[in-house]
């Protein structure tokens, strides 16, 4: 079950977002990599206990015909793809925390103006929940 009932929301916001003049770099391809990270809610497909948010990213894209990081650490999106000034559906967000970093893909942007994002190792697992904008210090599009 979607957290919060963000799953419908989520459709309609999404599809807003990317109408306002987002599909030129989002495009097909950003949507695609909303839909395979969508799969996998509430789990982990990764073989990690931890610190997994990096490689579940890089699942998601490899098994969306991108190439990733390589990396599991979240900062290294930082400097993948093309940066872009704020969230977009279908962009990959870096964030920073105690500790390290966290990395998700964008979904929407929620009432309050914070984007909604998909990202592995949130309470051990996959989830889709609003993030504090100011938590993010990168927004990239994935490219080749």
């Amino acid at each position: 079950m979607r957290a919060g009932g963000f799953a419908n929301a989520n459709a309609s916001i999404a599809s807003g977002t990317a109408s306002a003049g987002m599909e030129p770099s989002g495009g097909f391809g950003s949507s695609n990599i909303v839909s395979e990270a969508r799969r996998y809610l509430g789990g982990n497909p990764t073989s990690r206990g931890s610190l997994w948010c990096a490689r579940f990213m890089n699942l998601v894209l490899q098994r969306t015909g991108y190439k990733g990081t390589g990396s599991d650490m979240a900062a290294s999106f930082a400097h993948y793809g093309q940066r872009v000034s704020g969230p977009e559906v279908g962009a990959i967000a870096v964030m920073g925390r105690r500790g390290g970093g966290h990395v998700g893909i964008i979904t929407g942007i929620d009432a309050s103006g914070n984007p909604i994002m998909i990202s592995g190792n949130n309470g051990n697992r996959v989830r889709e929940a609003p993030i504090s904008r100011g938590r993010i210090y990168a927004y990239v599009m994935p490219t080749g």
